[in-house]
């Protein structure tokens, strides 16, 4: 049998799971009809476009895993070619788990919400700390974004597949539910003036 792309996740132990509970069959027609990417396609670009935020997952030698958040504005992860991925590392809390974690084990995992819209986007690949790309870093630095970048860091895609909905709690950013808000002001407005008026009269 041919290797899939979704193999990458889908190793023998997990397989034996599907298997075991029945979800196998159908996950192996749905990668002989149309496999998981192991590139950046036009869907992906749009969606890490408006992403202001992800979660960065990384695992010492030993394999104890470590998740971190990062965020800047959106689109700050960046499509360098159609397997590369790259952003600013802007200062913290100076407890570089992330930077130590890849030092010794470049296995890395990338894990995109957008909790208005029900998505989320997983990628698997490598990563790898770059400390002396002055070019690279001004590509990934945003004009006006209040953070000092300390290094970059790149992405190398191995996989990446799109999650279902189900189970996401929408959440909304204050840009989003600022439209609404301004028509729900606007018409608390014009009511306080109809009441204003009939007051008077």
């Amino acid at each position: 049998m041919t290797a899939k792309v979704s193999d990458l996740a889908f190793t023998p132990a997990v397989k034996a799971w599907q298997e075991r509970l029945g979800s196998r069959a159908g996950y192996a027609r749905r990668a002989e009809k149309k496999d998981w990417s192991d590139t950046v396609t036009p869907e992906l670009a749009a969606f890490l476009a408006a992403r202001d935020s992800f979660y960065l997952a990384t695992a010492s030698a030993e394999g104890r895993p470590y998740i971190q958040h990062r965020g800047g504005p959106a689109g700050f992860l960046k499509v360098l070619d159609d397997r590369h991925l790259a952003f600013a590392d802007f200062g913290g809390n100076r407890q570089y788990i992330t930077a130590g974690n890849l030092s010794e084990n470049d296995r890395a995992a990338i894990f995109l919400m957008d909790y208005a819209g029900r998505r989320r986007i997983k990628l698997w690949g490598r990563a790898r700390v770059v400390e002396d790309d002055a070019d690279l870093l001004e590509r990934l630095v945003e004009p006006g974004y209040q953070a000092k970048p300390e290094r970059a860091m790149v992405f190398e895609i191995e996989a990446w597949d799109v999650n279902c909905p189900q189970h996401i709690t929408p959440r909304y950013t204050e840009d989003q539910i600022a439209p609404a808000l301004a028509k729900l002001q606007a018409r608390i407005d014009e009511l306080e003036a109809e009441v204003a008026g009939l007051k008077g009269g």
